[in-house]
């Protein structure tokens, strides 16, 4: 199989199927879209297959590129180190943690904007409207008009990709190869694993809670970081159960 492993080859596989699906076919991308990512869970549109079906669905070629190339780079050690099973486990619940930090978020941040927006005296029929429809007649006041977008931006917008996954399997490659150097496509100098992923970290986490755009538009930061620390969770789970009598390392299956 060279260089891919059984997981990995299968992972890359089912997105870009999906993708192709959804490029070629009528409508497919909207059809993918609305069944197969993960939607706000109070939207009509969420079903409870979402959590796992939107890791495999992607927006543009870049996007898909980017996610997979990065898969077969890291994924593909610690499938060969702990197995094809260990590796896919490990794998989807890292997406599923990172599906379920995003949404525990955008569910926080839409109650703060939902109790804002009554105590300014916007009546809960227009913000039911702006849900059901996307339009309604918008306050005066441009804080209000912000935070009516905002909340319409949470309920609408569905959450897409492989990334949470991703940066789950980038903590456990750099907790195995913390020496390994890496490189940023900004920043092309190689730096050891152990410095790259906190930096890569901090990053996501001060765009998540500043809102500023350091990677792009349409990120869902936290659910990288939701994804890393499931990661992590998940390498501290194992390393102490393969520590029985002292042994140091993390286990391999």
């Amino acid at each position: 199989m060279g260089r891919f492993t059984p997981a990995v080859l299968g992972i890359v596989i089912l997105a870009a199927l999906a993708f192709l699906a959804g490029s070629v076919l009528p409508n497919g991308q909207e059809l993918f879209i609305t069944k197969g990512a993960f939607w706000y869970p109070a939207n009509p549109a969420f079903a409870v297959w979402q959590p796992l079906t939107y890791l495999f669905l992607h927006d543009g070629l870049g996007h898909i590129a980017f996610n997979m190339l990065a898969l077969v780079s890291f994924g593909v050690p610690l499938e060969r180190q702990w197995g094809t099973r260990r590796f896919l486990v490990f794998y989807l619940l890292c997406g599923l943690g990172a599906g379920f930090v995003q949404v525990g978020i955008n569910a926080y941040q839409f109650g703060v904007l939902h109790q804002r927006l009554i105590a300014a005296g916007i009546p809960q029929s227009t913000i039911d409207t702006l849900l059901a429809t996307g339009e309604t007649l918008a306050p005066s006041e441009p804080a209000l008009r912000s935070a009516l977008l905002d909340l319409y931006h949470i309920y609408a917008t569905p959450m897409i990709g492989a990334s949470g996954a991703i940066y789950g399997t980038l903590v456990a490659f750099g907790l195995l190869y913390p020496n390994a150097k890496l490189m940023m496509i900004f920043l092309p100098v190689p730096i050891a694993a152990k410095y790259f992923i906190p930096l890569l970290l901090a990053l996501d986490l001060l765009s998540g809670v500043t809102g500023f755009p350091i990677f792009g538009g349409g990120v869902a930061h936290f659910a990288h970081i939701g994804g890393a620390l499931i990661g992590f969770l998940l390498m501290l789970l194992w390393r102490r159960r393969a520590r029985p009598g002292g042994e140091r390392g993390f286990a391999a299956g």
